[in-house]
């Protein structure tokens, strides 16, 4: 039960954040989503810092790493709202836009991880 409970709060507070930064940083006028990408790569970073601590140096106790990476990292990053931004992309015939993003993001967000990573080595 007590992990649930981290999990909980920490995706809440993840999800909360990750609102904020949409809210702030989506852009209605071009509908570019600044904010998604920023939180997807962020979130990507800090993974790879909050994991990278977890493995190399036991610096985080395994109910912190569960706060952390599952719960506030899965609540801040989103798979799902990056796929219906693309869907939107895609429907709207923004090829272009489709592709940078895609890319973009897959590329960054796992240099992110390796970063991330590498920081805390």
């Amino acid at each position: 039960m007590k992990q649930l409970i981290l999990v909980f709060i920490g995706g809440g507070i993840g999800s909360v954040l990750r609102f904020i930064i949409g809210k702030w940083l989506n852009s209605t006028s071009d509908g570019i989503p600044y904010g998604t990408f920023a939180a997807n790569i962020l979130g990507s970073l800090l993974i790879g810092i909050i994991l990278g601590m977890a493995a190399k140096q036991d610096s985080l106790s395994p109910s912190q790493t569960l706060f952390l990476a599952t719960g506030f990292c899965g609540g801040f990053t989103t798979f799902s709202t990056f796929a219906y931004e693309n869907h939107v992309f895609l429907k709207s015939g923004d090829f272009t836009s489709f592709a940078i993003y895609t890319i973009s993001s897959f590329i960054i967000g796992f240099l992110a991880v390796f970063f991330g990573m590498f920081l805390v080595k």
